[in-house]
């Protein structure tokens, strides 16, 4: 193996368009992540899409190397498809950031594009300097082959020699179908692995690399997860490895927004060898920077149903979908059971061209296609289609027909953008035209040992299929826009009595998905276990929130299921809740939270509360939709106690909502929102707080808080202890930014990490060429000793000697945190406003020329 220097451990920045000091400050995965940018960049984008290249972003990365499990001692880490070492780095820094690391990290990266060398040989070398520095040995070698030639021929030197396994896998693989006579193909067919895409070659042939108890964390395409096209990987897959848990991405844009990534995408953190789990834990984030992460932990039971003809992943993320998976375990039947098939239409148009009519003439039998299938029924002939209506009927083509009769037919495939995934449709040959019939290959058809089904049962089939509750089910194995007749052989169905009761209330195939779900609801549920909450219920509420939210006119950052409990938090609205009944509490971000998952089982991580506040909350204030703490508008932004209630004109607005009533009252409410949002925002203003600098800038500082405190060091701290000096920078709770002296950050040889966790108010003292860091303490912050350093190391670049002050607004504030304060830093107290207390030191009010600078 390869060893880098300790002291490389920067990349060669100078070679990048954005060379430069900012780039120094940056952690290792975020410079590995400008590094991939620009690397993919240069890349040729027809050569990547050959190669099914996806580079990974940092939130991304950062997120598959938390999954990892403690670890100790040696690890060896594969990385196959390593790119330019962006997994890799993040699995080191979150390794060697842990309490408990490992001794040694011996690093294989598996890479087979020249042009990624360079870049994944720089990576690692600052993965080595970046173990060294925190006593961590890390040794690397690259592999410039193919992953899949690579690890078959490694297959076969580690026969039977265990001990030299790897301990963990991380890995994005590349994203390509290989065919059945390919190259790969047959090199996995000789390990005993048959896929048909190459990221499930990736993670099948690593799982052999794996030894006991190895840990296996990849991101893939969630199609794996059900269907017939994986049914031997999965099989593989749950043999040998146990669950721990999956990650799920509910948006593919936000993700991978670099990419044209169309895939839906899970991360997998599964472990070799070892007994699953009595739990799964399932999270879900739009995989964006900040972004608020869901948690469930589900029995592994429902997750990988054990009794299932065909092994499946069922991704159950939340409340709701808890509650689908228990209903739907009341249904114990399947069309095996019930004596009935499910086939693909035998018509594969281009070999029976000869036979297909676009004018149907006597004696041709009708040919379905899936444009023929509309409002539950099929209408047919379609005048003026591109596709042929009809087929001969001869013996050539009889084995392609089917006899008359009733048939349940369902498309095979549907759009991203379809409200259900699966669409049921009756073919009654009474209705349509005597005699046989064609389904093309585009339409699965159910029936009764190649007949036609009796019509109670084929109507209860209808419902049932086309029911919101089936849909919800199926989409939490299927990870892709197909319904294969393999699919619906494996799903649970009612039996026979339940569907043809069902049937017989069926008076007209126009029904409206209301009338669906609550014929489902009356006779199917009823024999449905009701552990749980109602799912439909909560999934309808929720939408109707996201419909009300986009009638109001918000972005469609804001009408997401996030913004749409937060909205129905407010109005505590349930799901059973008529909107007439939408109450108008005041509630805090910790009690929305709480709220959802009370309610709605959507359960937040508790650390994403930020995200909350910032992505949804902000901007419903802004919309002039919330008023922020109406019953103590002076409160700080900051304050714990902060509170939010929707405001009373869109309270009786959204009291309208539905069928009657809601568009008048919309229209009222919309043509005087921005008056409103001016009458808010005066309110808001007049609690502000005006600071005016010496340079006559004037700023407006959120109310209450540390802001009052900011603006007694601006008029008094300043004036009195650093006559002459500019301010640099002040940060507000609401608005980081909200003064900043560029020009003097220049001057001062400045350039940080602009996510730097800065000072409240940083003053240059130019008379004594002195750098003022000041926190404003009232609740939290003031400079100890982490504090200290922290500050040191952010304007470690500065021209100007270091000062650190804290400052509180009474003796009472100060006494709270005497035994925290850093020695060599400075106190004032706003109460006496001519006095300063110094921290021991040599001096007074000045800067030391290190932290380690001994005191008289």
């Amino acid at each position: 193996m390869m060893e880098a220097s300790p002291h490389d451990d920067h990349l060669p920045l100078d070679s990048l368009p954005t060379a430069g000091r900012k780039l120094r400050n940056l952690d290792l995965v975020e410079t590995t992540d400008v590094l991939r940018e620009q690397t993919f960049a240069a890349l040729d984008e027809r050569l990547r899409s050959e190669l099914g290249q996806f580079g990974t972003p940092a939130p991304v990365a950062k997120l598959m190397a938390s999954m990892f499990l403690p670890m100790d001692g040696v690890v060896r880490l594969l990385d196959a498809g390593a790119g330019v070492g962006s997994l890799t780095a993040a699995f080191v820094a979150e390794v060697c950031g842990r309490a408990k690391r490992p001794r040694r990290i011996e690093i294989t990266a598996v890479e087979a594009d020249n042009h990624l060398i360079e870049a994944l040989t720089s990576t690692l070398q600052r993965c080595a300097a970046f173990g060294a520095a925190r006593d961590v040995e890390v040794e690397w070698e690259i592999v410039n082959e193919d992953f899949i030639e690579f690890g078959v021929r490694s297959e076969a030197d580690l026969f039977g020699q265990r001990a030299q396994r790897f301990t963990c896998a991380i890995q994005n693989p590349p994203y390509r179908k290989i065919r059945t006579s390919s190259r790969h193909r047959k090199r996995l067919r000789s390990m005993g692995i048959e896929v048909s895409n190459l990221y499930a070659g990736f993670v099948a042939l690593t799982l052999r690399m794996l030894g006991s108890g190895g840990q296996l964390v990849a991101i893939t395409p969630r199609s794996f997860c059900n269907g017939p096209y994986f049914d031997s990987f999965r099989t593989d897959f749950l043999g040998r490895m146990s669950l721990r848990a999956i990650h799920l991405f509910d948006s593919r844009s936000e993700a991978f927004g670099g990419d044209a990534v169309l895939q839906e995408n899970i991360i997998t953190h599964a472990i070799a060898g070892r007994e699953p789990p009595a739990t799964v834990a399932i999270t879900t984030s739009s995989g964006e920077p900040g972004a608020p992460t869901t948690i469930m932990e589900v029995g592994y039971d429902l997750v990988v149903p054990p009794e299932a003809a065909h092994p499946a992943i069922h991704v159950i993320s939340d409340g709701i979908s808890m509650g689908v998976a228990d209903r739907m375990q009341a249904f114990t039947s399947s069309l095996h059971r019930l004596g009935l098939q499910a086939s693909t239409g035998r018509v594969v148009d281009f070999r029976a061209k000869e036979h297909l009519r676009a004018d149907v003439e006597a004696g041709d039998a009708p040919l379905i296609y899936p444009m023929h299938l509309r409002d539950g029924g099929v209408r047919w002939p379609v005048d003026g289609a591109r596709k042929p209506n009809g087929i001969a009927n001869s013996a050539e083509t009889a084995s392609l027909l089917v006899p008359p009769g009733t048939y349940v037919l369902t498309k095979r495939f549907s759009s991203k953008e379809q409200r259900r995934r699966v669409e049921a449709f009756v073919y009654d040959s009474t209705n349509v035209a005597p005699g046989p019939v064609g389904f093309e290959n585009h339409v699965n058809y159910i029936h009764e040992a190649g007949e036609g089904l009796e019509s109670p049962v084929a109507l209860g089939l209808f419902v049932y299929l086309n029911s919101t509750l089936l849909d919800m089910y199926f989409r939490l194995f299927s990870g892709h826009t197909q319904v294969n007749a393999t699919d619906l052989r494996n799903l649970p169905f009612p039996d026979v009595e339940a569907l043809r009761r069902v049937g017989a209330r069926v008076t007209s195939l126009a029904i409206t998905q209301d009338e669906i779900d609550e014929l489902f609801d009356e006779e199917l549920v009823s024999v449905a276990k009701r552990k749980t909450a109602d799912p439909v219920a909560s999934m309808k509420r929720v939408q109707e929130a996201q419909a009300a939210l986009k009638a109001l006119g918000l972005p469609s950052r804001q009408t997401n299921v996030r913004s749409a409990l937060v909205l129905l938090s407010l109005l505590d609205l349930k799901r059973a809740d008529p909107w007439s009944a939408a109450g108008n509490p005041m509630r805090g971000i910790t009690e929305l939270m709480d709220w959802f998952a009370e309610h709605y089982g959507k359960r937040y991580k508790p650390n994403t509360r930020e995200t909350v506040r910032r992505q949804t909350v902000h901007q419903f204030l802004e919309a002039g939709l919330l008023v922020q703490n109406p019953d103590d508008p002076g409160r700080a932004v900051n304050s714990k106690d902060n509170v939010y209630q929707v405001v009373p004109e869109a309270l009786a607005a959204l009291r309208t909502f539905g069928p009657a009533g809601w568009d008048e009252a919309l229209a009222t409410y919309k043509e005087a929102m921005p008056a409103l949002r001016e009458v808010y925002a005066q309110k808001r203003e007049m609690k502000r707080i005006p600071v005016k600098l010496a340079n006559g800038t004037e700023l407006s500082l959120s109310p209450g808080g540390q802001n009052v405190l900011v603006e007694q060091i601006i008029e008094h701290f300043v004036p009195r202890f650093a006559p002459g000096a500019r301010v640099v920078y002040i940060g507000d709770t609401e608005d980081k930014w909200a003064y900043l002296d560029e020009g003097a950050i220049g001057e001062l040889g400045l350039s940080f990490d602009t996510h730097g966790k800065f000072p409240d108010v940083v003053v240059e003292y130019t008379e004594r060429n002195w750098l003022l860091l000041i926190e404003a303490v009232t609740s939290h912050g003031p400079v100890d000793a982490k504090r200290h350093k922290e500050l040191r190391d952010l304007f470690g670049g500065s021209s100007a000697g270091l000062v650190f002050v804290t400052t509180f607004l009474t003796r009472r504030d100060l006494a709270k945190y005497l035994n925290d304060i850093s020695w060599e830093t400075e106190v004032w107290v706003a109460e006496a406003p001519g006095h300063m207390i110094h921290f021991d030191g040599k001096r007074f009010l000045g800067p030391y020329e290190s932290a380690g600078e001994e005191t008289d």
